[in-house]
């Protein structure tokens, strides 16, 4: 792994860079990490990657998401056989390889939602930047000015994320709330919901989002609980702030963590940092972790 984490796909809104500064905030050691909004578990292969804990539990509403997740865990030489195919045959189109790429984003919206498929749309996309349509189809366009992640470089990632979780992970797609509802104490959960600016109806980069005030509900009930977690939530970037903060009541440590520079930004010809807010449980806070 060159010291670098091994990650299935990069993508916008990973917390890949950042998991090694999460990881700060949780005990060297616990039962079950659960991730509620998995994403692509970066956290999880962080926390692996130093033993931090016995099981680990993915969830993500976005069911194909999920599919890929297992995938690449439990059978990662057939999904990078089955990715390497697809990306290969991207060259049979001459100058028109990016015409393949809409040839595989409607069979995946037509229903064939396979884990290789999703790989290659994510991988392919403009800026590894994932976007949902209302209607729930993806519908984001392919990056003309590259074919998307190697086959050997995908599959030397794959089976690394699966040294370090095959075997120990759970995996579900259901609502959130279920999730939590399973957690008990000696679990830490991670979550890292969808962006607040649009929680109240989809996010474009999410298959749902999450009201504001549904999600208090949940933390306060895992507060009574007596549940240890991590929240990556709120933030600014350069001077502008977005989202709200969690209520005070919920005595969170909360700190600002530097997540580099905005891609958002960057396409506009400026380089505002952005700041992620992650908020740490009063008990994990309270331990001087």
């Amino acid at each position: 792994m060159n010291g670098k984490l091994p990650h299935i796909v990069q993508y916008q809104g990973s917390k890949r860079v950042l998991a090694p500064r999460i990881l700060q905030f949780m005990p060297k050691k616990f039962r079950r990490l659960i991730e509620p909004f998995a994403g692509t578990a970066a956290v999880s292969v962080a926390a692996a990657a130093e033993s931090r804990a016995d099981v680990f539990y993915l969830n993500d509403l976005n069911a194909p998401l999920t599919n890929l997740l297992r995938k690449a865990i439990e059978e990662p030489s057939e999904l990078a056989r089955e990715y390497a195919a697809l990306w290969n045959e991207q060259f049979s189109f001459g100058d028109r390889h990016a015409q393949h790429f809409f040839i595989v984003r409607d069979r995946f919206n037509q229903g064939e939602q396979s884990p290789a498929n999703l790989l290659y749309l994510m991988s392919r996309c403009v800026k590894g930047a994932v976007r949902y349509g209302k209607n729930g189809n993806f519908n984001q366009s392919p990056d003309k000015r590259r074919h998307g992640t190697k086959p050997e470089t995908l599959s030397a990632n794959v089976r690394a994320v699966s040294a370090l979780l095959k075997g120990k992970t759970v995996f579900s797609s259901l609502d959130y709330r279920e999730t939590l509802a399973l957690a008990k104490p000696g679990d830490l959960v991670y979550m890292d919901p969808p962006y607040q600016g649009v929680t109240n109806a989809r996010d474009s980069r999410y298959v749902s989002g999450v009201p504001f005030q549904e999600f208090v509900e949940a933390v306060a009930d895992l507060n009574r609980r007596g549940i240890d977690y991590l929240i990556s939530y709120d933030g600014r970037r350069g001077e502008k702030a977005y989202g709200a903060e969690l209520p005070a009541s919920f005595r969170c440590q909360k700190t600002l963590l530097n997540a580099g520079t905005s891609a958002q930004s960057a396409l506009l010809g400026r380089k505002d940092t952005t700041f992620e807010a992650l908020y740490v449980s009063p008990t994990l806070a309270e331990a001087g972790i």
